[in-house]
């Protein structure tokens, strides 16, 4: 069985590249994103969210626009901005080269 604490360090740094990649397609509500990673080892919660979504939006990576709710107040949808597409484009890129790494050097 895998200790997942080891590999906090390594989850943290991946999850803002997960975020750009979910937001990517569409606008996309906080729960949405949650339920998401809810099935993955990158499960987290709001107070893990919604902090680095400020630091992302901050950065220019994304932004939100509000939208109606029929089941309460408004909502806040978030969305990459061309930088943050940019920066999705670097990321994967990155993670191809790492890949390929990885793999040349276990051989």
């Amino acid at each position: 069985m895998v200790d997942a604490d080891k590999f906090t360090a390594i989850r943290k740094g991946l999850l803002e590249f997960l975020i750009l990649k979910i937001v990517a397609g569409e606008k996309v509500y906080v729960a949405d994103m949650l339920k998401k990673l809810s099935t993955t080892e990158f499960a987290t919660q709001e107070g893990t969210l919604y902090p680095l979504l400020s630091k992302m939006r901050r950065e220019g990576l994304v932004d939100y626009e509000w939208r109606e709710s029929d089941a309460g107040p408004p909502r806040k949808y978030y969305g990459l901005t061309a930088k943050g597409r940019a920066q999705l484009a670097d990321l994967d890129e990155y993670w191809k080269t790492i890949n390929t790494t990885i793999s040349q050097l276990g051989r």
